[in-house]
């Protein structure tokens, strides 16, 4: 079995949840697909990271990868490791809400990334305002943005805000690989 075929098995069976929910978009939905129950998961963590590696292995020049914390985080992590393990050197980084108040008083953590080529994440996509949001605040700081990869997306229009915007969209799973479509 692959390892995305293994990832969608793990998806179905402890993140999918129907009922009725209200979406971060304010719009309701008859189903929630909650990731972090995998995302965090040590069985599941490692697909991710061999998934989301594969889903963008073609992108040229890329150095690192993250997102808005918190959904972005580990799947962030799942790619700086499965990519060292691959001899792949993707780091990570983390985008903040909102600029820290004290400190440094940064909104991108991690290594600089001003003048790189990155990838921004998303753990699963509704309507493309969290990776928006992220690549507002990686443009501050001079980062490339080189595409918006996401874990699962839900068919919502995530992907052509993001590519209204100019960046290229790549998803790994879609609804119809849960049974949801």
């Amino acid at each position: 079995m692959s390892a995305r075929d293994e990832l969608i098995g793990y998806i179905k069976d402890l993140a999918v949840f129907h009922g009725d929910f209200t979406l971060t978009s304010g719009a309701q939905a008859s189903y929630y697909v909650d990731l972090r129950k995998v995302s965090l998961d040590h069985r599941v963590a490692p697909l991710i990271g061999q998934v989301m590696l594969d889903l963008i292995a073609d992108v040229p020049g890329v150095v690192a990868v993250g997102g808005m914390t918190m959904g972005a985080d580990p799947i962030a992590a799942a790619i700086l490791h499965q990519g060292a393990a691959r001899g792949r050197a993707y780091d990570a980084f983390v985008v903040r809400k909102e600029p820290k108040d004290h400190g440094r008083g940064r909104q991108v953590e991690g290594p600089e990334v001003g003048g790189k080529r990155v990838i921004v994440l998303e753990d699963t996509s509704t309507t493309g305002g969290s990776p928006l949001k992220a690549i507002e605040a990686l443009k501050k700081v001079g980062a490339e943005i080189a595409g918006v990869a996401v874990v699962v997306d839900r068919a919502t229009g995530a992907k052509e805000a993001i590519e209204a915007e100019g960046y290229p969209y790549f998803a790994a799973i879609g609804l119809a690989d849960l049974g949801l479509a």
